[in-house]
Order: C-alpha cells, then structure tokens, then sequence
C-alpha cells in the first residue's frame, strides 16, 4: 500500500476502520444509494450475439447506477421464472453467469466515485433458482428428513453454486412456522415446531456461510427473555470463504401465523407465542451467525415488520446482539405509507425501525429529502450504510469484485437433491403390507396425474428445466422394477377441474393389474399466464397450480376429479399405494391399502419414491406437521396450550395423523427413558426383519410453570440407524437453557408427538 493510497482500500485493515474510512468519504446521495436495491435483476441485461460476452447492459440499469453514482445492491440478475421471462433462451446458464456477473459489476464500479462493488443477492430457497442450477427438495420435505446433517451439506452445495456463478447473497426461507395448512406458502416452511425449524436454520447457516461466528463478543449486558446471555452474542465479522456465501433468513417475524391462511394477512400474535413460536428460528440463526434477515410482509400487534422498531432494533438488534444486516421484503417499505401518509415518510420509519436495505421501494430512494426534512438522521443512515459496507468488505468484493470459484460436479447437486427426496418421503400408513411391492406382484399400474410429470415436483421459487430433466414416480419404477414386470400408465385426470373421462382408462389398468400406484397431489409451478403481483406473488391460480405464494386454499381437498379417481381405483379391490405429492397436507380420506407422502421432492423425486416403494430404501421420513382428517379442524398443529383441549359434537378434534409420525418396513422398541445429568439415555432396539432409521423424539411437558404451558414441545431429537435385531443406547442432551423459569418438567420419549402422550413420562425438578 502506498501513503496515497486510501484507507478502506487496505485489505489488512479491520472492517469496521475501513467501513469508517470509506462512510467519511461519501456524500448522502451515495450513501442513500448504498441502501437502495430497486431493480429487478433480468432488467439489467440482454442477450445477444453481437457482444464477445453474449451480453448487454440495458439503458435501465444505466440509469439506476447514474441516479445514485453506483448501486448497492442487485436483485436476482440469474432469477429465472415465469415471472421474470427468463429462460433458456434469454438468460445465462451455468457456463456464462459468471461473465454477465462481472459485465455488471464492472460497469457498477466504474460508475461510482470511489469505486464500491455491487451485493448481487439471489433467491436460494431450495437451490439456486437459476438456469442449470441445482433443485432440491423444498423446505417441507427437509422438515420430514429430520437431518440437519444432511440438510447441512445439500445447503453448503447451493451456496457454492452460487457463488461460482458470480452470486453473492442467498435468500432463503427458515423462519416462517407452518400453523395453518391452507397458506399457500407452507411448503417454504421447515413445519410447524419452532425446535424443529431451529435445528435446520443452523444447519442451513452452517452449510451457506461456514463458520463465520470466529468467537463471540463479550460486552454485552444482560437481556430480556429471548436474548443471549453475556459473551452469547456471535460476533458477524469473519469473512467468508470463496464457495460460501452469506444468508438472508426470511420472514420475521410471524408470517406462517397469519389469519385464515391467507397471504400477507394480519397475524394476531400475542408476545409469548411470538416468542415461544415464532422467533426460536430466528434466534436460532443468529446464534449460529446469519449474515441478515428479512422482514416480513404481516404486522404484530397493529404494526407492520418493516417498521416495526420493538422487533428489529430493541429485540433483534439490543437484546439478542444481531450486528447483521436487515432487509424488508419486496415493496413492503411502500406499504408503510398507508400508516405514514406518503413514502418519502414510509422510508424513514422503515429506517428507523431498523431497515436497513429495501426491495423495490420507492421509499428509500426517498431517504435524501427525508434527512433534509429532519425525519430520519444522517446518523442512523450512515449505520444502516455501514452495515451493507461491512457485509461487501467481508466478501472481499473491494480486492477481487469479480471473483468466482469452480462449479460444483453437477452430479454432486443429483445426488444430495435425491438423497433429501428419499429421506423425506413419510410413510403414513400400510394395511396388510401393501409395501414394500412383493417380489410376486409382475403387473403394477402407475396411475394420477402426478405418476409421469416432474414439473409438479419442483415447488415454488424454480427456475425452468430443461426438458428430460429428473425422474418421474413412473420413469422410476420404470428402471427399477425387476426385468419382465408389466407396467401399465394411465393419468385418469388432471390435478385440477371435473374432467372424468380418464378414469375408466385408469380403472381398467388397475383392475388388470396385481397392484395399484396411484400419485396424487398438488402443484406450485407457474406459467407465462400466470398474472402476478409486483412483488411476484401470484394474483390467479392458472393451470394446475394449488400451492405456492399467493395460492392459498379455503379447503384441503384434492378436487373432485382426484376424489373420484380414487374412489374408483380402490373400488375395483386391487391393492393400492396412494402416494401424495404436495407441498402442504391434503385431506384424503384413508381407503387405500397404504399412503406415503413427498412434500414437492425436486426433480428426481419420482426415483427417490420408486426406491421406496420397491424396498430398495426404508422410508425414513417423519412428518414435520400434522395432517387434519378435516379442513373444519384447524388448527391441529400437536403443541397447543394444556387446556380442556376437548372434541367436537360432530368430529373428533385431533389430527388423522400427528407431528413426528412415519412408519418403516420394520419396528422399533423403546426402553424407558433416564435422565443422567444433562444427558437423556434411551435404549433403542430393531424388532423388525430390515435395518431402518428411528428417530428420538424428545417431548417435554411443563408442570410447574409461572405461564401457561403447552401440552408439549419438542426438546430434542436424534435418528439411529439399526440392524436388524440391534439394540443402541442414544443420548441425547438434554439442555435446560430454555426451561429457566419452570420448576418441573415431564420428559417423554416416543416416535411421535401422539405416542409421546401414552408413554410413561420421566419427571425432572429443575429448582426448588
């Protein structure tokens, strides 16, 4: 380095003397544009085949930089959907991302003063959603493996991906909690319990970001309930390695407890379910050093996330130490105006609050005018800039901007998008050992409108395939049954409407054949047709689309051409498999001979759900929430508060199947429980013929509490992996950290959250 040479340019600096080096040298424009990420990404560019890039910058993007002397950051220049327009065709593939990375990056650094780079944030919720980008199974399914360590590597595979593609920030789902099955955003949801979808946060900021955490800050007072206690707070200063990259963790806070079901709807939260819910994700995440979070679109308790400084400055910021970054929702600062009375306002209390990077908004392009008119102070905008600079600096985007690493073996993005699928799918029931198939069976019918497609496998948020592209239930059973098998297909109908006329086709197969596969469910994917919001949520539900943001259902019937075909099926008397492919519970009533579930399992599901059916691998899945016998039921989610928690007149009020349920090909046996120090001890014994995989489930139940408690919650939980006739002893933590005010506690160990209240519980005093 040289004496000329500025401050924030020397890499052997500390980041936060660069950060303060670099704020003094900008002018509030381009402070404000440090904060502002208006564009959508595929605007950016063109292709075409007269630049030695096959790239072109687009007048729009221009002009973005020159409003503000650069751009802070940039959403989703590789996103690929209908929404978009972007596909094969148009956008950049696996090979050339990474040059139309730097053809932006270069013309943003040339059109700022002091030469600061782009964050170029992408949506990542089951994968890099972009062309040739790996697909996995969606965020339910990773809920039903019960396998952070899994999820863990499948997460670590997504960020290098993106990262070698140009990418730098990851946005993904893991805190919104699934209470009402009609939203249409269930499927982004790890499931309902707060333990469970904390495990995975962890392991998803473990697998994205690495260990970034380097040690943890020690000047922290004490904090309110909910916080960390003294040298707890993670301190977000490390860099990142070249194949990791940081995670946005959205939504907070709230979001999955909206009224009805219903998207962006209000959610009537009270504090300690909010808390007890609704933030141990989050929590969670931070602890484990999330680079960011994402406000959520819903209010609490009248005021919206987005301006709601209780949440995102005194809770996240003062009591839990979160020194990260914090970003609002697409055009959810707007919003704020209809509180504000007009957006220039709407930005400031959004700033305020604790906001610091937008989607969209026109409410932060504002923020110049609302610091001239005393709204928001330079001193707050400059912390807000600092902490965008501070997460470019640890990217070491200032030294190597353009920077990319090798891709992934695609092969490697098969592989663990398959091995998620096949932990994942749930057996629910098996009369009479329908499954696994019997070598005997020579005549199988492959029979739903879900039997020979994968679009329907891929969820929301999925960038378009090529065609080929994954395996169908169909095509799997296709290569894996035994040479000589007859399989017969007939879709029977479609998974929306009231066509009929394919049932007689199906039922005749079924008939002619010695069983029966019928793949029902639902669909999230979109269409050209689809109309959507500004925020690319959809308006109308086109085509067969059931699922996904902005498709919400009143009911959770199948439809009355789904109903009737299997009807039809099982009243020709040949064994049936019903296996449901969905992305939320459906209700279907239970007259099939067995029933599985895949939540949307990706691309190569349909192998993975072959495997299964065939004995070739156990399923291993658990459900991450409870399936209602009736849409009128709801709620049925298993941790409810320890009330007359009584019946109806006319329905019974428990779940048809309960949270943690999943059956194997063969059984297990539990030993009682003890409780050795901090550690649960429970022998687990394969009474069964095959090896399997239990899961440990570990409820406690309160008894001396100073509120309310639920009937139970989720503590802990391990799987084992047993040979036949194998017995282990699994220990289990058993930490108290979350159990400081309760005298007493029931710990009931069991294979589910209804079999956990049948067993012979352990009583632990944890204080006189």
């Amino acid at each position: 380095m040289t004496d000329t040479t500025p401050l924030y340019r020397d890499p052997t600096a500390p980041v936060d003397v660069r950060v303060r080096d670099l704020l003094a040298r900008m002018t509030l424009r381009e402070k404000v544009g440090q904060l502002n990420q208006r564009m959508y990404g595929w605007d950016a560019y063109r292709r075409t085949a007269d630049t030695p890039d096959g790239f072109e910058l687009t007048d729009t993007l221009r002009a973005e930089t020159d409003r503000f002397a650069g751009l802070g950051a940039l959403y989703g220049l590789f996103r690929a959907d209908a929404w978009s327009g972007v596909d094969h065709t148009n956008g950049p593939g696996a090979q050339d991302s990474a040059a139309l990375a730097e053809l932006v990056q270069r013309h943003v650094i040339a059109s700022s003063r002091l030469g600061i780079p782009a964050l170029f944030v992408e949506e990542v919720p089951h994968g890099h959603m972009a062309l040739d980008g790996t697909v996995l199974p969606v965020n339910l399914a990773v809920g039903a493996t019960w396998d952070p360590d899994l999820y863990e590597r499948a997460a670590a595979h997504a960020a290098a991906e993106l990262r070698a593609r140009g990418g730098h920030v990851a946005l993904v789902s893991a805190l919104d909690i699934a209470r009402d099955p009609r939203w249409g955003r269930t499927e982004e949801c790890f499931g309902e319990d707060p333990h469970l979808a904390a495990r995975l946060t962890e392991a998803l900021v473990r697998g994205m970001q690495g260990d970034t955490t380097a040690g943890f800050a020690t000047d922290n007072a004490p904090v309110a309930e909910g916080g960390f206690a003294p040298g707890e707070a993670p301190v977000t200063g490390a860099g990142f390695a070249p194949d990791k990259a940081p995670v946005v963790l959205k939504h907070f806070a709230g979001q999955g407890a909206t009224v009805g079901g219903r998207n962006s709807a209000e959610s009537e939260l009270g504090l300690r379910e909010l808390h007890e819910i609704h933030l141990p994700a989050a929590r969670a995440g931070v602890r484990a050093g999330a680079a960011a979070l994402m406000s959520a679109y819903n209010e609490v308790d009248g005021l919206p996330c987005s301006g709601n400084r209780a949440l995102l400055t005194q809770l996240l910021r003062e009591n839990w130490g979160f020194e990260g970054l914090v970003m609002a929702d697409g055009l959810a600062v707007d919003r704020l105006a209809r509180i504000t009375g007009d957006k220039v306002s709407a930005g400031a209390l959004a700033l305020n609050a604790g906001v610091d990077l937008s989607l969209w908004d026109e409410g932060f392009t504002h923020l110049e005018e609302a610091v001239e008119r005393g709204l928001v102070s330079e001193e707050t905008l400059d912390t807000a800039v600092a902490r965008v600079l501070s997460l470019k600096f640890r990217l070491g985007l200032f030294e190597h901007p353009c920077a990319t690493t090798e891709l992934p073996p695609p092969n490697q993005g098969r592989e663990l998008s398959t091995a998620l699928a096949r932990a994942a799918v749930t057996l629910l029931h098996n009369d009479g050992g329908v499954l696994p198939i019997p070598a005997t069976v020579s005549r199988i019918a492959v029979i739903g409108p879900q039997s020979a497609t994968t679009a329907h496998q891929l969820g929301d948020y999925t960038a378009p395939q090529h065609p080929g592209t994954g395996t169908s239930v169909l095509d799997g059973l296709r290569q894996l049954v035994p040479p000589g098998t007859d399989i017969r297909h007939a879709p029977g109908c479609a998974l929306t409407g009231d066509d009929l006329s394919g049932i007689p086709e199906a039922v005749a197969a079924a008939a002619a054949s010695d069983l029966a596969v019928l793949v029902l469910g639902g669909s999230s994917a979109r269409t050209p047709d689809t109309d959507f919001d500004a925020n690319g949520a959809a308006r109308n539900a086109v085509s067969e689309m059931t699922c996904g943001e902005g498709a919400d259902l009143a009911g959770l019937s199948l439809g009355r051409a789904q109903h009737a075909l299997l009807d039809a099926v099982t009243a020709t008397g040949t064994p049936t498999a019903v296996v449901l492919i969905q992305g939320r519970p459906h209700v279907v009533p239970e007259r099939a001979g067995a029933l599985l579930t895949a939540w949307y399992p990706g691309p190569w599901g349909g192998e993975a759900i072959a495997e299964v059916l065939l004995g070739r691998a156990e399923p291993t899945g658990r459900l991450p929430v409870s399936i209602p016998s009736s849409v009128a039921q709801l709620p049925v989610y298993y941790n409810h508060k320890d009330t007359e928690y009584g019946g109806y007149v006319d329905t019974d009020a428990e779940p048809l199947y309960s949270f943690g349920h999943g059956l194997s090909y063969t059984s297990f046996e539990y030993g009682p429980p003890r409780v050795e120090g901090h550690v649960i001890e429970v022998d687990v014994t394969n009474t069964g013929k095959r090896q399997g995989r239990s899961v440990v489930q570990v409820y406690i139940r309160r008894l001396l509490t100073s509120v309310w408690p639920r009937t139970l919650e989720l503590h802990a939980f391990q799987g084992v992996e047993l040979a036949p006739g194998e017995r282990r002893r699994v220990e289990i933590p058993f930490g108290t950290d979350p159990l400081e005010q309760v005298g007493a506690v029931e710990i009931r160990v069991a294979q589910s959250a209804r079999a956990a209240l049948a067993v012979e519980p352990v009583v632990v005093r944890l204080r006189a």
